[in-house]
């Protein structure tokens, strides 16, 4: 099974870098996290957030792999446990070749996004720099995982 990531962003920082790959290296191949990065659209003050968006859409929609369960990371999504999150990753396995997990630019995901995905799921009620959502993602991802795989870096 692969999980995409579809981030506007590219250059992130190394420690950004090092830390998702980190965590990425540790899944078995079995599940594998592919990390798109999509350029971020240049903000000016003659382009309004909204069109931006719209723009950033465009880019992330061509960019989702076919036949895949798309989930957009919004601030009003659904928040899970990571209990709960080993559960549905459990359920993604069983059902899904593919997963794809959208994280928007700075002004979030444009509307369309949304309507295109099948869930809509928060990190919580803080807000994260995006280059961070990318690392909590990848960690979660594997801490799931280690739950299903009764590995001891889960505790609780």
């Amino acid at each position: 099974m692969i999980i995409n990531i579809i981030a506007i962003g590219r250059n992130m920082p190394a420690w950004v870098e090092t830390t998702f790959h980190e965590y990425q290296k540790r899944l078995p191949k079995e599940l594998q996290i592919k990390l798109i990065e999509l350029p971020l659209i240049k903000r000016s003050k003659n382009i309004s957030a909204e069109k931006i968006k719209q723009q950033e859409a465009e880019q992330i929609l061509k960019a989702i792999p076919e036949k895949s369960l798309i989930i957009a990371l919004d601030e009003h999504g659904k928040e899970k446990t990571t209990t709960e999150l080993a559960t549905q990753l459990q359920n993604w396995r069983e059902n899904y070749s593919a997963v794809t997990l959208l994280i928007g630019g700075p002004d979030g995901l444009a509307p369309v996004c949304r309507q295109t995905a099948q869930e809509t799921w928060s990190l919580g009620k803080l807000t994260f720099p995006h280059p961070l959502v990318r690392i909590i993602l990848a960690e979660q991802l594997y801490r799931a995982w280690s739950i299903l795989n009764n590995h001891p870096y889960h505790r609780e």
